[in-house]
């Protein structure tokens, strides 16, 4: 991976730029307490398993599956959607970076197209690049509501990459799956002791670090 003969990097964004994993949980967390502790367990574990799959889906997935209510209304869905928002934008915006995304990112970005895709919802994931001080070095942001794989495919047909000249950086399963079937190839990022999601072939580090030039 340290061969950066790359056309392009596509970066997913929580646990690979920002440090935001935890953020994200523990948003769950507080959204379905009231429901009590086994019901939170529940949608943390299903959403530790699940990293890059868009909260709403998780969403549908709870309200169906944990809570046996009826699927949830357009209205309570963005009022769930208003509430995850409120506890996560600015924790996200003030966490800290994956050791050695800021660095990687500012060093290639001169050099080659750089593109996030991610689970999170597009509006508010480009406020939270722009805050951070990011947008000027992605030719694109995309997010939710497209699913990953949509949304690599359409960074490769528009700007005319070939797939296995490009590298896809994310943490979760739902990245890898994009990946693959794109035909890209792919680097896993792990946080130090936590377990790994990804098949034993594929390639992982613990950071960002050991890509910077």
């Amino acid at each position: 991976m340290n061969n950066f003969n790359w056309q392009a990097i596509i970066f997913d964004f929580d646990g690979v730029v920002v440090e935001s994993g935890k953020i994200k949980t523990q948003a769950f967390a507080e959204l379905y307490r009231a429901y009590g502790e086994d019901i939170v367990t529940k949608v943390v574990q299903f959403h530790t398993q699940n990293g890059g799959m868009s909260r709403y889906r998780k969403f549908r997935h709870f309200q169906e599956h944990f809570l046996n209510k009826p699927p949830l209304t357009e209205a309570e869905e963005k009022q769930l959607d208003i509430r995850f928002s409120e506890l996560v934008v600015e924790a996200v915006i003030a966490a800290d970076p994956v050791p050695g995304a800021i660095e990687l990112i500012r060093q290639q970005s001169g050099r080659i197209p750089l593109f996030v895709a991610s689970g999170t919802p597009e509006v508010e994931l480009k406020v939270i690049v722009e805050r951070r001080g990011l947008a000027p070095y992605f030719t694109g942001v995309r997010g939710a509501p497209a699913l990953k794989k949509t949304i690599i495919a359409e960074i490769l047909a528009t700007h005319g990459l070939k797939p296995e000249s490009v590298l896809m950086i994310g943490d979760a399963m739902a990245d890898l799956e994009g990946a693959q079937a794109n035909s890209t190839a792919f680097l896993g990022r792990v946080f130090p002791g936590d377990p790994n999601p990804f098949p034993v072939h594929i390639e992982t580090v613990p950071d960002l670090r050991s890509l910077v030039q």
